[in-house]
């Protein structure tokens, strides 16, 4: 007979901190390796160890449901797949995924070149560049101006410090640059004698924009633009003419920006506009003048415009509406696109430079996702765009300007096979305890029995003003298929419903955002599609931070919570100034350093400090060693703390990728394995394993 496992105890280690007045106890503070990013203390990799370990002892009984989660997931995703080509100067490019391999390689051929394979170039091989190791990511990939360089990024840890290498695309050469711990986008200047990009430094921040000459040591690297407020974060871009490099600094809530000429990068650069508290914009160039995105009237965004000789004096192109939200422009050489949402569906806009008269493309589906696709020229007749629903596999297609005709250039495809006729999408309104009606997606076959009896898988984020948007997804139907609905609670915290929507789910408001997401659980229970503990859940990072509080508010609405690299360590990050997010964060929790009304607000929330003697929800928490962005010391102390303070039998797994970061393990079959263990341990908790 099998001895149950038990879980692993983490020693309590006295630790106390005074702020404000308050004192903070934090008894599991030493697995934080005191080395990090190095972790080698010994006391932690064996905490660590065992708790992979008895993670691996619970799931084996159910590795033959994690491996037929996997297979039928796999079949749904067609191994040997190609992106739609598309043309970009002189040439045409595309990328392909081979059967049974799990990263993709980049091709291209000339764009006066028959299409029947003879002329291909191979550009980027992924499955080489990754042969070997147990992570692997391509970051920023560019193509100098004469089409003859490629520079890419690669991270082989998980750390999102990016090294930089340069191919000779004519000899199939690597030059002797290397360039590392780069975090940003990589832009050839104009005479393709060097790269503008932005380097981490020691804490993770993107604080420079340097230039590198090609041929020259990285040591020589020259830096154009340096900040200075640890909060902010530096970006570089190129402007949709090619021919402005953009330096932009900024931080959640504020903005700034630069230019220089791509052809003269150490230039004096040109500010569009000195920062100003809590406004936010972005500038792109036409024809002499500057195209301007930003909140400064209103959170949903205006447009403005200004001539480059005079940056700061903007006039208004675009006022901004309480209706619809501003959320990209784009522009090409003979019109410009706006995109936005308006009640949360998003919107594409083709507009006139001379009236800025707006034609609006329309779209069949009451809910729906679409937006501009890769449109990488600037003089074009036609747009690629890209379109999805819940129901509705991604659809790629070409809008043309002249007469309005879409092409459908590609339909995801599902080899094993998807009747859209057999599922349902539907949009609920459900209040929050406060009144406020809160946006739900639902998915689930047609003959779901609206009684309660069958359970339910909801989703949410709610942070930094990112939208979920509800799109298509080919994993969720393993659940579907098994009798579950799937939902996306659009709460307060992202930007669904507009900057508002953001604003009113952060800082002093940020409780807005776990309330939401308990009441639209609720609601739906109301609504018939399941019953209380009937319910998963599941939430990634801030997600997580999600997760961790609803658990402690309302821990028998759950059946299964699945926490991914979760913030759960609020108080005590936003604490420690040198951890690489946290300046960058506090327009967006507070700074307990400074305020002791940010400290208490906080306090009062933090999950690993709301940990309460009271039965919790089995539960399933991931961490990444190497992650950067939410240290894996949060999840492990959080599980910690549960473990020594709950007051129930349910199962609690803590699973810590040894060699990965924030994203979990990388290549897409270990991806969607990762989806089938979670998929797997909600399954088995709520019963539902045929």
């Amino acid at each position: 007979m099998t001895e149950t496992p038990q879980p692993p105890i983490a020693a309590q280690r006295p630790h106390q901190t005074l702020h404000h007045n308050r004192t903070l106890s934090d008894p599991w503070a030493w697995l934080r390796d005191p080395g990090y990013p190095d972790v080698t203390d010994p006391d932690v990799l064996d905490y660590l160890k065992a708790e992979n370990a008895f993670f691996e002892a619970h799931m084996a009984a159910h590795k033959p449901l994690t491996d037929a989660l996997f297979e039928e997931m796999k079949a749904r995703i067609k191994e040997e797949d190609k992106s739609v080509p598309q043309k970009d100067g002189a040439y045409v490019y595309w990328s392909t995924f081979e059967t049974g391999e799990q990263y993709r390689r980049h091709w291209r051929r000339r764009a006066d070149a028959p299409a029947d394979g003879s002329a291909d170039e191979l550009i980027v091989d992924e499955p080489a560049l990754a042969d070997g190791k147990d992570y692997f990511r391509l970051g920023a990939v560019a193509i100098s101006n004469d089409d003859r360089l490629l520079a890419y990024a690669i991270d082989d840890n998980g750390s999102e410090r990016y090294t930089v290498r340069i191919k000779d695309l004519t000899t199939g050469e690597l030059l002797s640059d290397v360039i590392p711990d780069v975090l940003s986008a990589l832009v050839w200047t104009s005479d393709d004698s060097g790269i503008v990009y932005a380097p981490a430094n020691a804490q993770w921040r993107t604080d420079r924009a340097m230039l590198h000459r090609i041929g020259t040591e990285a040591s020589a690297d020259i830096e154009l633009f340096k900040e200075e407020d640890e909060g902010f974060r530096v970006s570089v871009g190129l402007t949709s003419a090619e021919n402005w490099i953009v330096l932009a600094t900024g931080d959640h809530v504020t903005s700034e920006v630069r230019l220089v000429p791509a052809n003269n990068p150490t230039a004096t650069p040109i500010l569009v506009s000195a920062r100003v508290a809590e406004r936010e914009y972005d500038a792109d160039e036409h024809d002499g003048w500057l195209y301007i995105r930003t909140n400064d009237t209103h959170p949903n965004f205006r447009l403005a415009r200004a001539r480059v000789e005079t940056p700061d004096h903007w006039d208004e192109v675009l006022p901004a509406s309480d209706q619809f939200y501003l959320t990209d422009v784009s522009l090409f050489k003979t019109f410009y696109v706006t995109e936005g949402r308006e009640n949360g569906l998003d919107q594409i806009e083709i507009r006139d430079y001379a009236t800025h008269a707006a034609q609006r493309l329309d779209f069949p589906e009451a809910s729906y996702v679409a937006g501009l696709d890769d449109n990488p020229e600037y003089d074009v007749t036609k747009l690629r765009i890209s379109y999805e629903s819940m129901v509705s596999p991604e659809t790629v297609l070409d809008y043309y300007l002249a007469d309005g005709r879409r092409e459908v250039l590609k339909v995801q495809e599902i080899p094993s096979g998807f009747d859209s006729s057999l599922y349902a999408t539907e949009r609920l309104l459900i209040p929050a305890r406060d009144g406020t009606p809160i946006p739900v997606s639902v998915l689930h076959r047609r003959d779901h029995p609206m009684d309660g009896s069958r359970p339910l898988y909801l989703y949410g984020y709610g942070a930094y003003g990112i939208a979920i948007e509800p799109g298509f997804g080919t994993s969720r139907l393993s659940l579907v298929d098994r009798g579950f609905a799937f939902a996306i609670a659009h709460i307060r915290g992202g930007d669904d419903l507009g900057q508002q929507w953001y604003k009113d789910g952060k800082l002093e408001k940020r409780t807005n955002t776990f309330n939401d997401f308990v009441d639209v659980a609720k609601g739906l229970v109301e609504h018939g599609y399941t019953a209380a503990g009937r319910i998963a859940t599941s939430g990634g990072s801030a997600g997580g931070e999600l997760m961790g509080a609803i658990v402690n508010s309302d821990p028998a609405l759950w059946g299964a919570v699945v926490a991914h690299v979760p913030f759960v360590d609020v108080l005590n990050t936003m604490l420690d100034e040198t951890l690489p997010l946290t300046p960058g964060e506090w327009p967006e929790w507070g700074n307990p350093i400074e305020d002791a009304a940010a400290y208490d607000l906080i306090a009062s929330y933090s999950p690993y400090d709301n940990v309460t003697a009271q039965p919790y929800p089995p539960m399933l928490v991931t961490a990444g060693l190497n992650d950067p962005r939410v240290t894996y010391w949060e999840p492990a102390k959080w599980v910690a703390r549960l473990r020594a303070t709950k007051t129930d039998d349910n199962l609690l797994l803590l699973k810590t990728n040894m060699e990965a970061g924030h994203g979990g393990k990388s290549g897409r079959w270990e991806s969607l394995r990762e989806t089938a263990e979670e998929f797997a341990f909600i399954l088995w908790q709520l019963g539902v394993e045929s």
